[in-house]
C-alpha cells in the first residue's frame, strides 16, 4: 500500500504507521514479488519495543515474512520538530540461502500544488552549488555511486510547496539514490541505499538500509527551512563533546607540519620528535589560544618498515608510529605537554585503504586476503566489512590512540571504494550484489562507535573528525558520530570559495570548519592571512594556518585579533543562520556576500558582510531578517548604524576586498 505522508503528518503520522504497518514507507521485492508497506496478510508482527524519551519516542518493530526473512523497522519521532525517521533491517533466519531481495526503497507521497525541489550539490567538482527544480516540469534524480556519499551529490533535500515544506535526508556513507516525480497533485519521493542491491542472504546474515529522515515545516519566509533544519540538527544529531554528555562547543585547531623547518610534501610527514616543542612553546609565548594540535598524515612507518620522507599516500596501513621520527614515548610526551598547557591532540588515520599488503602480512599480522585489489584501480581497499579485518584494524587504531592519549580521531578516505566493493561482490558468486557495501558501511559505523568509546574512556572526544578527501562523508548517519573539521579540501584555496560555500553549506551542516589562509597562487594572495580572510573563516571549527617559528614575517597580532574576535562570534555560529545575499559562483568575486547568525533566546547576533575583490559597488543595502527595535553596532568603529525608513540597512565599504562585522542587539525581536 502506498504511503501518503500528507494524510497524517507529524506525530499522527508516526503513530499511524506504528499502528497500521501497511503504511510503513518501505518498498522491496522478494522472491519476485513486490511489497509496499508491511501488510499483516504477508508479514507477522512478532514484537514491538517502544522507548520513550523527553523529546522523542522510538518504536522497534520486528516482523517475520512467511517464516523466511526477519524484518526490523526502527521508527523514531521527535516531538519538538515533528521529524520522523526510519531504518530498515533484513535478516535471514533460515538454514538455507534466502530468495532474492532487491529494489529496497523508502517510498512516500506528498500532496503538493506547486512543488519546488531545492538543495545543494556535493563537494569535489560541485562545490556545494545550489539548485532548484519545478517538479511539475520534470522529474529529478540524484545518484551517488562512488562510495564517498557526499562528494558529487548531497543527500539533503527541501521539498517546498506554497505554504509548507518537507526536509528529507538520507544517512548512509556508501552509495545512494533519490528520485522525485510529480503526478495528479502529489510528489513521489523514492530513496535507497546500496544502489545495486540484489542478493540472496546467507543463513544468519543481516543487512540494514540507510537512515531515512522526513520533517515538515511551515513556510513563513525564505529562511524557514534553514533554521528549522539547523535547530533540529544541533539539538538531535550533533554528537556530544565527551563522556559527560556535555554539548560540543566551537574550537580552534592548528597543524604544526609547515613549522618544522623541513620539507613537507603533505599532511604531517615532516614532523619529528624534535620539531613540535618549539612550535608549541612559541604558541604559548605569543598567547595564541589553540584547542587542538592537528597531527595529520605521514606519522606512521611504512609496511616494509622504512621511514617515509615524502610518500604519505603510498605507505599507510601499519598505524604504528614511525620509530625514526617518534622514538620511544616521544609522541606521548608531546600530547602530555600539550594537555598540560590546555591543548588537546587530534590524529589522522585512513582505515579503508591499505598499501603493500604483502609486507603488512609479513611484519604486522595482516591477512593479505583482506586487501581488495583490482587491476587498474588507483587504490587498495582494506575490507573492514570482514569481521577479522575490522577487528585487526580497529584494535591497532585504538591502541595507538590510547597509548598516546589522543583526544580526537581524524579519519580520511582518499579514493572511491564502490568499484572495489563490486569486485568482491562478483567473487561471492551470483546474486550477491551489494553485500560488500552493506558489510563495509555497517563495519565502518561499528568501528567509529568503538573508537569513540575508546577516546571517551580517558577524557577524549565523544565524536570523530569526519573526512573523506574533504567533504565526502557528510551524510547524516556519519554526522551523528562525526564533525567535518574541513567541510571541503577546496575552500582553503580562496576566500571567494569559502564565502560561496558558507552561503550554501551552512544552511544544512551547522558545525563545520575551514582554513584561515589563501592557498591558491593565481589570486596573488598565496599565504596571506588578514582581517578579511579571518572574518570569512569564522566557523565553529577555526583551523588556524600558520608558521609560528619558521616564518619571520608571521603576524601574531592579526592571529590574536582573529582568534579573540572569533571567540566572541563563536557562540552564535550554531544558532539561526540567515544568508542575506544570493549564492555566488566560486570564481565570481564581483559582488557582496553577507550573512547573519542570531540567537533567539539571547536576542543578539552578528552580521558579517564582504565586498569582494572585483566588486565595483561601494554600498550594500539589505533587509534585516529580525524585526524589532534593533541596535546595530559596527565592531571596528563602535558606531551605531542608522536604519533606512523601510527598515533596511545600508552598509558602506570604502575599498574592494573589504569587510564589516556588525553586532545585532534587541530586547523585543521577532522573527520575520
Amino acid at each position: 500500500m502506498n504511503c501518503d505522508y500528507s494524510k497524517r503528518n507529524g506525530y499522527f503520522y508516526y503513530r499511524g504507521v506504528v499502528e497500521d504497518p501497511r503504511y510503513i514507507p518501505l518498498r522491496f521485492t522478494y522472491d519476485g514479488n513486490e511489497y509496499f508497506g508491511l501488510d499483516p496478510k504477508c508479514f507477522k508482527l512478532r514484537h514491538i519495543k517502544v522507548t520513550k524519551g523527553e523529546d522523542k519516542e522510538s518504536s522497534l518493530m520486528t516482523f517475520s515474512m512467511k517464516g523466511a526473512l526477519l524484518i526490523r523497522v526502527l521508527i523514531t519521532h521527535y516531538f519538538t520538530h515533528g521529524v520522523t525517521e526510519f531504518t530498515f533491517f533484513f535478516e535471514n533466519r533460515r538454514k538455507e540461502m534466502s530468495a532474492i531481495l532487491e529494489n529496497v526503497c523508502f517510498d512516500i507521497l506528498f500532496e503538493a500544488d506547486a512543488p519546488k525541489l531545492k538543495g545543494i550539490l556535493g563537494d569535489h567538482v560541485n562545490f556545494y552549488e545550489p539548485y532548484e527544480y519545478d517538479l511539475k516540469n520534470e522529474p529529478v534524480r540524484f545518484v551517488s555511486d562512488t562510495g564517498r556519499a557526499t562528494h558529487i551529490n548531497f543527500p539533503y533535500f527541501d521539498l517546498e510547496d506554497q505554504k509548507r515544506g518537507h526536509v528529507l535526508a538520507i544517512g548512509w556513507a556508501g552509495t545512494w539514490t533519490a528520485e522525485f516525480s510529480y503526478e495528479n497533485g502529489k510528489v513521489r519521493y523514492t530513496a535507497k541505499s546500496v544502489n545495486d542491491l540484489r542478493l540472496r542472504l546467507k543463513p544468519g546474515e543481516k543487512i540494514r538500509t540507510a537512515l531515512f529522515v522526513l520533517g515538515e515545516y511551515k513556510k513563513e519566509n525564505v529562511f524557514s527551512r534553514i533554521n528549522y533544519w539547523r535547530d533540529w540538527f544541533v539539538k538531535h544529531n550533533l554528537p556530544k563533546a565527551n563522556a559527560k554528555g556535555e554539548d560540543v562547543k566551537p574550537f580552534t585547531a592548528s597543524c604544526f607540519a609547515l613549522d618544522t623547518g623541513l620539507p613537507n610534501s603533505d599532511g604531517s610527514i615532516s614532523e619529528r620528535h624534535t620539531t613540535w616543542k618549539p612550535t608549541m612553546d612559541k604558541i604559548l609565548s605569543e598567547n595564541i589560544r589553540i584547542d587542538y594540535r592537528w597531527f595529520d598524515a605521514g606519522w606512521y612507518c611504512a609496511p616494509d618498515g622504512h621511514s617515509p620522507d615524502t610518500d604519505w599516500w603510498g605507505t599507510i596501513g601499519t598505524w604504528q608510529l614511525d620509530p625514526v621520527k617518534w622514538p620511544g614515548r616521544s609522541f606521548r610526551e608531546s600530547t602530555d605537554y600539550a594537555r598540560a598547557h590546555g591543548m588537546k591532540t587530534l590524529m589522522w588515520f585512513e582505515p579503508e585503504r591499505v598499501t603493500d599488503p604483502e609486507n603488512l602480512e609479513k611484519n604486522y599480522g595482516y591477512n593479505r586476503d583482506w586487501a581488495i585489489v583490482v587491476e587498474g584501480h588507483r587504490g587498495i581497499a582494506n575490507n573492514i566489512g570482514n569481521p577479522d579485518c575490522l577487528k585487526w584494524t580497529t584494535a591497532r587504531i585504538k591502541k595507538t590512540l590510547k597509548e598516546n592519549r589522543v583526544e580526537m580521531y581524524r579519519e580520511d578516505n582518499n579514493f572511491d571504494s564502490a568499484a572495489l566493493w563490486k569486485h568482491l561482490d562478483a567473487l561471492e558468486g551470483e546474486e550477491r550484489q551489494g553485500i560488500t557495501e552493506c558489510r563495509f558501511i555497517m563495519g565502518h559505523y561499528k568501528m567509529w562507535d568503538e573508537i569513540i568509546e575508546c577516546t571517551k574512556s580517558y577524557g577524549g572526544c565523544a565524536f570523530v573528525d569526519s573526512c573523506a578527501s574533504g567533504g565526502g562523508r557528510n551524510d547524516l548517519e556519519s554526522l551523528r558520530r562525526g564533525i567535518p573539521l574541513l567541510r571541503s579540501d577546496l575552500d582553503r584555496r580562496t576566500t571567494a570559495i569559502r564565502l560561496s560555500m558558507s552561503t550554501s553549506f551552512n544552511q544544512w551542516i551547522p558545525f563545520c570548519g575551514a582554513n584561515t589562509r589563501e592557498k591558491e597562487n593565481e589570486v596573488g594572495l598565496f599565504g596571506k592571512s588578514d582581517k578579511y580572510i579571518w572574518r570569512a573563516s569564522y566557523l565553529p571549527c577555526l583551523n588556524v594556518d600558520a608558521q609560528y617559528v619558521y616564518d619571520p614575517d608571521q603576524n601574531f597580532d592579526i592571529m590574536r585579533f582573529g582568534i579573540g574576535e572569533w571567540e566572541k562570534v563563536a557562540p552564535y555560529l550554531t544558532k539561526q543562520f540567515y544568508p542575506l545575499t544570493p549564492w555566488h559562483h566560486r570564481e565570481d568575486r564581483s559582488g557582496f556576500t553577507a550573512h547573519m547568525y542570531f540567537d533567539p533566546e539571547k536576542k543578539t547576533g552578528v552580521l558579517l558582510a564582504f565586498r569582494q575583490e572585483d566588486c565595483e559597488e561601494a554600498a550594500l543595502t539589505i533587509k534585516l531578517p529580525i524585526e524589532g527595535d534593533l541596535v546595530l553596532t559596527d565592531e571596528d568603529t563602535k558606531q551605531t548604524l542608522a536604519k533606512n525608513a523601510d527598515g533596511t540597512v545600508t552598509l558602506f565599504f570604502p575599498n574592494k576586498r573589504c569587510d564589516r562585522l556588525i553586532w545585532v542587539n534587541t530586547d523585543c525581536a521577532g522573527q520575520l
